[in-house]
């Protein structure tokens, strides 16, 4: 009879936790099964040095310019041996003027260069008011260029700058000086940038540089893992599983990645796509980035 009555107790207990009357077996099973927050990816901070980049936007402007002049008046071009666009050497021939019976008179190149300008031709008169050439000592071109105030203080004779020209490729060159003013209404300044590449170049051409101004190292995140907010800037930082929302001070930007100053430390793992949704102290499910990229 006992035996009995023991089977009958324990028959009756698990028609009791079928019926959902178990409740201490239930929560067990609840505990294994149930995730313990919502799946999130993650990647660690790791460190990262950005350039500063300063960007600015001008026209190509010749260094210096020579303008060539006839040593005598009232005569007249019998010869032109260049144009606009031409190069020369220094002592060089470029055009012969005379009177109509003869005796020539030959105006050659003061320095080596590009020609930028001509107004010679054959009978037009050679006067000293209208310098029948212009020409850009040694070829050298300067991008000059508008800055902010903000920028012209990180910005120093020297620094490298790669210069983007309009219809024209790019060229390289460096600060070849920094005002020590600027405008009062626009508060622009400014900037002479020295093309140092040797390639043909165009006056007045427009040019866009991004100059170097100096390098930052620090603790790096992607760009997707900023929430920004109406008074401060945070990152979710995953601890024992749990979203901890850090304010962090941003500094530079370079390819998708941005410079965390304070807030976040080197190996913290965090949110890698920062959501609204995670709210502080929720669990998660951190999932690392390459995983991630290996189950698509």
């Amino acid at each position: 009879m006992r035996s009995r009555a023991r089977a009958v107790l324990v028959g009756t207990v698990g028609l009791a936790c079928v019926f959902g009357t178990c409740p201490q077996i239930a929560r067990a099973a609840d505990d294994t099964e149930a995730p313990k927050g919502a799946a999130v990816t993650v990647i660690r901070a790791t460190k990262v040095c950005f350039a500063d980049i300063v960007e600015v936007f001008g026209s190509l402007q010749p260094h210096e310019e020579v303008t060539v002049r006839p040593d005598r008046e009232g005569l007249k071009f019998t010869q032109v041996m260049v144009d606009a666009g031409d190069t020369v050497t220094a002592g060089q021939a470029m055009a012969k003027i005379g009177p109509a019976d003869g005796g020539d008179i030959t105006i050659t190149a003061p320095v080596a260069g590009l020609v930028s300008a001509s107004t010679a031709a054959i009978g037009a008169p050679a006067t000293a008011q209208q310098p029948p050439f212009r020409i850009v000592k040694n070829n050298e071109f300067d991008l000059v260029a508008d800055a902010a105030a903000k920028d012209i203080l990180k910005l120093a004779v020297g620094q490298p700058a790669v210069i983007r020209i309009v219809g024209g490729g790019t060229a390289q060159g460096r600060v070849r000086s920094v005002p020590s003013t600027v405008d009062q209404i626009s508060q622009l300044g400014q900037v002479q940038i020295a093309i140092t590449s040797k390639q043909r170049m165009l006056v007045n051409a427009s040019g866009r540089a991004k100059i170097t101004a100096g390098q930052s190292c620090g603790v790096s995140v992607p760009l997707t893992a900023i929430l920004y907010g109406d008074d401060s800037t945070v990152v979710q930082v995953i601890r024992r599983d749990r979203v901890e929302t850090h304010r962090v001070d941003v500094g530079l930007m370079s390819g998708g990645q941005v410079e965390i100053k304070s807030g976040v430390n080197e190996n913290d793992v965090v949110v890698a796509k920062a959501g609204a949704l995670l709210r502080e102290g929720d669990p998660v499910r951190p999932i690392s980035e390459a995983d991630t990229a290996q189950s698509k």
